[in-house]
C-alpha cells in the first residue's frame, strides 16, 4: 500500500499534535478518501478539515482528484517564473532590504517603481480593535515560492510592460512596525500599469500563497484565517 507524507500548518497542526506524519493510502485514492482516512486516524480534525485547503506536491488539490504514490501532501487553512526580466520570489528570516531589492529589479531603462510594504500594526481593528503584541508568520516554503513565481507570471500576462518584479515574505516572530512583505514591479514610465501591478500582485499573493500569521495578543493568540478557496487553475 503506498505511503504519502502529510504536513499541517497554522492551527492544524496544533489540533492534530503534529505537523509531519504519514499515513499508507489505498493506490487510486483520491482527496477525499484521504480526508476520510484521515478523520479516522485523528478525529480531532473534525471541526476543521470540512474548510481546509489540499495540496498534493506543491499544487492545490480538490476532492476528486487522485493522490499519487509517495505524495507529499500539505492540509492548511484559507491563506491569509517564465521571463528573462528580473524577478524575485522569497520567503525568508531577514530583514527585508528595500533598496537592495529595488537595485535587483531595476535596468537602465527603468523609470518608475511601484511597492507596497505591509508592517505589523500594533493596533488591529479585526473584530473590536485591540492591542497586538506581535505577529508569527509561517509558510509552506516550497509552495509559497512556486505560487509567487506564479503571481509574477500572471502580473506580466496583465501588463507586459512590467519589467522587474519583488515578491517578498518574511516569517517568524515579527514585532509592531516590522515590514512583513513587500511586492515592487518596475516599469519604464509610471503609467504603464506599474502602479495597478502592484496592487494585484499583493491581493494575489493573499489569495493563493500559503502564508498564515498568528496574531499574539496580550491576554492570548489566535491563528487569523484568510476567506479565499482556491479554484481549479490557481
Amino acid at each position: 500500500m503506498p505511503t504519502i507524507t502529510l504536513l499541517f500548518f497554522a492551527h492544524l497542526k496544533e489540533i492534530a499534535g503534529v505537523n509531519r506524519t504519514v499515513m499508507d493510502l489505498p493506490a487510486g485514492a483520491t482527496v477525499q478518501q484521504l480526508k476520510e482516512q484521515l478523520l479516522r486516524e485523528i478525529p480531532s480534525l473534525v471541526t476543521v478539515l470540512p474548510t481546509a485547503l489540499v495540496a498534493v506536491n506543491r499544487e492545490f488539490a480538490f476532492d476528486e482528484d487522485m493522490v499519487p504514490q509517495d505524495a507529499e501532501v500539505a492540509i492548511f487553512p484559507p491563506v491569509s517564473g517564465g521571463s528573462d526580466q528580473p524577478t524575485i520570489f522569497q520567503v525568508t528570516h531577514d530583514v527585508l532590504d528595500l533598496d537592495d531589492l529595488l537595485d535587483r529589479i531595476t535596468l537602465t531603462s527603468t523609470g518608475a517603481a511601484a511597492v507596497f510594504t505591509g508592517m505589523v500594526r500594533g493596533i488591529t481593528s479585526r473584530g473590536e480593535a485591540h492591542e497586538t503584541v506581535a505577529l508569527e508568520y509561517e509558510a509552506y516554503v516550497p509552495m509559497a515560492e512556486a505560487k509567487m513565481a506564479q503571481v509574477a507570471d500572471e502580473i506580466r500576462e496583465r501588463w507586459p510592460t512590467v519589467q522587474g518584479i519583488a515578491i517578498v515574505q518574511r516569517i517568524g516572530y515579527l514585532t509592531p512596525r516590522t515590514p512583513t512583505v513587500l511586492i515592487a514591479c518596475t516599469a519604464a514610465h509610471r503609467d504603464t500599469g506599474v502602479f495597478e501591478a502592484a496592487r494585484f500582485g499583493i491581493d494575489r499573493l493573499k489569495e493563493i500563497v500559503p502564508i498564515w500569521k498568528k496574531e499574539i495578543l496580550s491576554n492570548g493568540e489566535v491563528w487569523v484565517e484568510g476567506d479565499y478557496h482556491p479554484h481549479k487553475g490557481d
